[in-house]
Protein backbone atom coordinates (compact mmCIF):
# COMPACT_ATOMS: atom_id res chain seq x y z
CA UNK A 1 0.00 0.00 0.00
CA UNK A 2 1.16 3.72 -1.10
CA UNK A 3 -1.04 6.06 1.07
CA UNK A 4 -0.25 9.71 -0.20
CA UNK A 5 -2.59 12.12 2.52
CA UNK A 6 -5.46 11.44 4.93
CA UNK A 7 -7.86 14.15 6.05
CA UNK A 8 -11.28 14.46 7.33
CA UNK A 9 -13.75 17.04 5.79
CA UNK A 10 -15.15 19.95 8.37
CA UNK A 11 -19.54 19.09 9.22
CA UNK A 12 -21.90 19.83 7.04
CA UNK A 13 -25.36 18.74 5.81
CA UNK A 14 -25.69 14.83 5.60
CA UNK A 15 -26.90 12.96 2.31
CA UNK A 16 -28.29 10.38 4.14
CA UNK A 17 -30.50 12.22 7.18
CA UNK A 18 -32.61 15.40 7.02
CA UNK A 19 -31.41 17.88 9.53
CA UNK A 20 -28.19 15.95 10.64
CA UNK A 21 -24.79 16.69 10.11
CA UNK A 22 -21.98 14.82 8.53
CA UNK A 23 -18.75 14.65 8.21
CA UNK A 24 -16.08 12.19 6.13
CA UNK A 25 -12.60 11.10 6.57
CA UNK A 26 -10.63 10.29 3.54
CA UNK A 27 -7.65 8.66 2.41
CA UNK A 28 -6.28 9.01 -0.81
CA UNK A 29 -3.88 6.37 -2.11
CA UNK A 30 -1.55 5.47 -5.17
CA UNK A 31 -1.40 1.74 -4.26
CA UNK A 32 -3.32 -0.39 -2.67
CA UNK A 33 -4.22 -4.23 -3.04
CA UNK A 34 -7.59 -6.51 -2.71
CA UNK A 35 -6.36 -7.76 0.24
CA UNK A 36 -5.42 -4.41 2.06
CA UNK A 37 -8.52 -2.91 1.22
CA UNK A 38 -10.35 -5.44 2.82
CA UNK A 39 -8.78 -4.80 5.97
CA UNK A 40 -9.99 -1.19 5.38
CA UNK A 41 -13.60 -2.26 4.41
CA UNK A 42 -13.59 -4.50 7.79
CA UNK A 43 -12.68 -1.08 9.79
CA UNK A 44 -15.63 0.74 8.15
CA UNK A 45 -14.28 2.01 5.13
CA UNK A 46 -15.28 2.55 1.12
CA UNK A 47 -13.96 3.83 -1.72
CA UNK A 48 -14.02 5.23 -4.71
CA UNK A 49 -10.82 5.07 -7.35
CA UNK A 50 -7.96 5.99 -5.43
CA UNK A 51 -9.60 7.83 -2.60
CA UNK A 52 -10.86 6.26 0.42
CA UNK A 53 -13.28 7.85 3.18
CA UNK A 54 -15.58 6.33 6.31
CA UNK A 55 -18.04 8.47 8.53
CA UNK A 56 -16.21 10.56 11.11
CA UNK A 57 -19.49 12.59 12.41
CA UNK A 58 -19.09 13.65 16.09
CA UNK A 59 -22.67 13.03 17.40
CA UNK A 60 -24.03 9.77 14.90
CA UNK A 61 -23.19 6.37 14.29
CA UNK A 62 -26.03 5.36 11.85
CA UNK A 63 -23.59 4.52 8.86
CA UNK A 64 -23.30 0.89 9.47
CA UNK A 65 -21.26 -1.73 6.87
CA UNK A 66 -23.95 -4.36 6.17
CA UNK A 67 -22.40 -7.60 4.33
CA UNK A 68 -24.93 -10.77 3.25
CA UNK A 69 -24.29 -14.10 3.72
CA UNK A 70 -24.06 -15.86 0.48
CA UNK A 71 -24.48 -19.69 1.12
CA UNK A 72 -27.49 -18.94 4.00
CA UNK A 73 -29.68 -16.29 1.08
CA UNK A 74 -32.86 -16.82 1.11
CA UNK A 75 -35.23 -14.95 -1.25
CA UNK A 76 -38.37 -13.47 -0.26
CA UNK A 77 -41.28 -13.59 -2.24
CA UNK A 78 -40.26 -9.91 -3.70
CA UNK A 79 -37.38 -11.14 -4.87
CA UNK A 80 -38.34 -14.58 -6.19
CA UNK A 81 -40.61 -12.40 -8.73
CA UNK A 82 -38.41 -9.85 -9.27
CA UNK A 83 -35.58 -13.15 -10.60
CA UNK A 84 -38.80 -14.60 -12.70
CA UNK A 85 -38.92 -11.13 -14.10
CA UNK A 86 -35.20 -10.74 -15.48
CA UNK A 87 -33.82 -14.08 -15.28
CA UNK A 88 -33.62 -14.82 -19.22
CA UNK A 89 -34.45 -11.24 -20.14
CA UNK A 90 -31.89 -9.10 -18.67
CA UNK A 91 -28.26 -9.84 -20.02
CA UNK A 92 -25.57 -9.44 -17.90
CA UNK A 93 -21.64 -8.95 -19.10
CA UNK A 94 -18.89 -8.48 -16.87
CA UNK A 95 -15.75 -7.21 -18.27
CA UNK A 96 -13.17 -4.00 -17.60
CA UNK A 97 -14.14 -0.67 -16.62
CA UNK A 98 -14.21 1.82 -19.21
CA UNK A 99 -16.08 5.39 -20.17
CA UNK A 100 -18.49 5.58 -22.89
CA UNK A 101 -20.90 8.25 -23.95
CA UNK A 102 -24.02 5.58 -23.41
CA UNK A 103 -22.70 5.20 -19.89
CA UNK A 104 -22.23 9.06 -19.03
CA UNK A 105 -25.91 9.53 -20.07
CA UNK A 106 -27.38 6.94 -18.26
CA UNK A 107 -25.51 7.86 -15.06
CA UNK A 108 -26.58 11.31 -15.55
CA UNK A 109 -30.22 9.99 -16.46
CA UNK A 110 -30.46 7.87 -13.46
CA UNK A 111 -29.60 10.88 -10.94
CA UNK A 112 -31.96 12.93 -12.89
CA UNK A 113 -34.43 10.57 -12.08
CA UNK A 114 -33.15 10.34 -7.94
CA UNK A 115 -33.70 13.85 -7.59
CA UNK A 116 -37.18 13.83 -8.08
CA UNK A 117 -37.81 10.25 -6.83
CA UNK A 118 -36.01 10.22 -3.76
CA UNK A 119 -35.06 14.13 -2.97
CA UNK A 120 -31.26 13.38 -4.22
CA UNK A 121 -29.37 16.52 -3.93
CA UNK A 122 -28.76 18.57 -7.12
CA UNK A 123 -26.44 16.63 -9.49
CA UNK A 124 -23.47 17.94 -11.54
CA UNK A 125 -23.71 15.89 -14.70
CA UNK A 126 -20.60 12.98 -14.83
CA UNK A 127 -17.86 14.37 -17.52
CA UNK A 128 -15.75 11.44 -18.74
CA UNK A 129 -13.15 12.76 -16.26
CA UNK A 130 -15.17 12.21 -12.86
CA UNK A 131 -16.47 9.53 -14.12
CA UNK A 132 -13.12 8.01 -14.83
CA UNK A 133 -11.72 9.05 -11.23
CA UNK A 134 -14.68 7.35 -10.07
CA UNK A 135 -15.18 4.40 -11.64
CA UNK A 136 -12.19 3.46 -13.98
CA UNK A 137 -8.55 4.61 -12.46
CA UNK A 138 -8.51 1.65 -9.78
CA UNK A 139 -5.78 0.84 -7.76
CA UNK A 140 -5.97 -2.77 -8.83
CA UNK A 141 -8.56 -4.70 -11.01
CA UNK A 142 -12.24 -4.22 -11.01
CA UNK A 143 -14.69 -5.41 -12.51
CA UNK A 144 -17.52 -4.10 -14.78
CA UNK A 145 -21.40 -5.22 -14.92
CA UNK A 146 -23.13 -4.36 -17.63
CA UNK A 147 -27.07 -5.19 -17.62
CA UNK A 148 -28.34 -5.16 -21.17
CA UNK A 149 -32.34 -5.66 -22.09
CA UNK A 150 -33.05 -6.01 -25.95
CA UNK A 151 -29.54 -4.96 -26.55
CA UNK A 152 -29.66 -2.08 -24.54
CA UNK A 153 -28.05 -0.62 -21.50
CA UNK A 154 -30.10 -0.26 -18.88
CA UNK A 155 -27.68 -1.09 -16.02
CA UNK A 156 -24.12 -0.74 -15.25
CA UNK A 157 -22.41 -1.55 -11.67
CA UNK A 158 -18.99 -1.32 -10.43
CA UNK A 159 -17.56 -4.41 -8.22
CA UNK A 160 -14.74 -5.44 -6.63
CA UNK A 161 -14.09 -8.95 -6.12
CA UNK A 162 -11.64 -10.15 -3.29
CA UNK A 163 -10.77 -13.78 -3.66
CA UNK A 164 -9.84 -16.13 -1.24
CA UNK A 165 -6.29 -16.08 -2.22
CA UNK A 166 -5.31 -12.49 -1.91
CA UNK A 167 -7.43 -12.27 0.91
CA UNK A 168 -6.16 -10.82 4.10
CA UNK A 169 -8.39 -12.00 6.90
CA UNK A 170 -9.48 -15.53 6.10
CA UNK A 171 -13.05 -16.16 5.90
CA UNK A 172 -14.23 -12.03 4.90
CA UNK A 173 -14.14 -12.77 1.25
CA UNK A 174 -16.12 -11.33 -0.56
CA UNK A 175 -17.84 -9.31 -3.38
CA UNK A 176 -18.32 -5.85 -2.72
CA UNK A 177 -20.51 -3.53 -4.56
CA UNK A 178 -18.83 0.36 -5.65
CA UNK A 179 -21.72 1.61 -7.13
CA UNK A 180 -24.65 0.84 -8.93
CA UNK A 181 -27.31 3.14 -11.80
CA UNK A 182 -30.14 2.00 -13.63
CA UNK A 183 -32.36 2.99 -16.17
CA UNK A 184 -35.20 4.80 -14.65
CA UNK A 185 -37.93 3.62 -18.23
CA UNK A 186 -37.10 0.49 -16.92
CA UNK A 187 -37.71 1.29 -12.93
CA UNK A 188 -40.62 -1.91 -13.13
CA UNK A 189 -37.76 -4.53 -13.60
CA UNK A 190 -36.01 -3.77 -10.07
CA UNK A 191 -32.86 -3.51 -11.41
CA UNK A 192 -31.26 -2.90 -8.29
CA UNK A 193 -32.49 -5.67 -6.78
CA UNK A 194 -31.42 -7.83 -9.66
CA UNK A 195 -28.36 -6.33 -10.09
CA UNK A 196 -27.99 -7.58 -5.68
CA UNK A 197 -29.33 -10.60 -6.70
CA UNK A 198 -26.97 -11.10 -9.66
CA UNK A 199 -23.99 -10.27 -7.32
CA UNK A 200 -25.02 -13.23 -4.61
CA UNK A 201 -25.28 -15.76 -7.11
CA UNK A 202 -22.12 -14.95 -8.76
CA UNK A 203 -20.53 -15.12 -5.00
CA UNK A 204 -21.80 -18.37 -4.79
CA UNK A 205 -20.37 -19.89 -7.87
CA UNK A 206 -16.85 -18.56 -7.07
CA UNK A 207 -17.16 -19.74 -3.06
CA UNK A 208 -16.76 -16.57 -1.62
CA UNK A 209 -18.94 -16.03 1.70
CA UNK A 210 -19.99 -12.55 1.56
CA UNK A 211 -21.59 -9.79 -0.58
CA UNK A 212 -20.86 -6.35 0.77
CA UNK A 213 -23.50 -3.43 0.20
CA UNK A 214 -21.26 -0.51 1.38
CA UNK A 215 -23.41 1.50 3.80
CA UNK A 216 -26.93 1.13 5.28
CA UNK A 217 -28.55 4.20 6.87
CA UNK A 218 -31.85 3.55 9.20
CA UNK A 219 -34.57 5.91 8.28
CA UNK A 220 -32.53 6.72 4.36
CA UNK A 221 -35.33 5.82 1.74
CA UNK A 222 -32.40 5.38 -0.76
CA UNK A 223 -30.71 2.19 1.82
CA UNK A 224 -33.81 0.66 2.60
CA UNK A 225 -33.62 -2.51 -0.08
CA UNK A 226 -30.30 -3.16 1.82
CA UNK A 227 -31.05 -5.03 4.50
CA UNK A 228 -33.96 -6.83 2.56
CA UNK A 229 -31.25 -9.58 1.42
CA UNK A 230 -31.22 -11.86 4.27
CA UNK A 231 -29.54 -13.06 6.35
CA UNK A 232 -27.09 -10.15 7.14
CA UNK A 233 -24.76 -9.21 9.47
CA UNK A 234 -23.89 -5.52 10.13
CA UNK A 235 -20.95 -3.69 11.78
CA UNK A 236 -21.05 -2.39 15.33
CA UNK A 237 -18.83 0.43 16.92
CA UNK A 238 -16.58 -2.11 18.35
CA UNK A 239 -15.40 -3.35 14.49
CA UNK A 240 -17.38 -7.00 15.18
CA UNK A 241 -19.53 -7.87 12.86
CA UNK A 242 -22.99 -9.23 13.85
CA UNK A 243 -26.11 -10.93 12.86
CA UNK A 244 -28.88 -8.07 12.35
CA UNK A 245 -31.87 -9.41 9.59
CA UNK A 246 -33.02 -13.02 9.74
CA UNK A 247 -34.55 -15.00 6.65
Amino acid sequence: MKSLFRYTMPPGPCAYLPDAEASLEYEAVAELSRGEYLRYMLEGWRRFGLMLFRPACAACTSCRALRVRVDDFAPTRSQRRNRRLNEGEVELRIGVPSVTREKLDLYDRYHHFQEGAKGWRGHAPKDADSYADSFVVQPFPVEEWCFHLGGRLVGVGYVDSIPAPEASAPGQEGLSAIYFFWEPGAEKRGLGTWNVQAMIEEARRRALPYVYLGYYVEGCASMEYKPLFVPNEIRGDDGAWRSFRKA
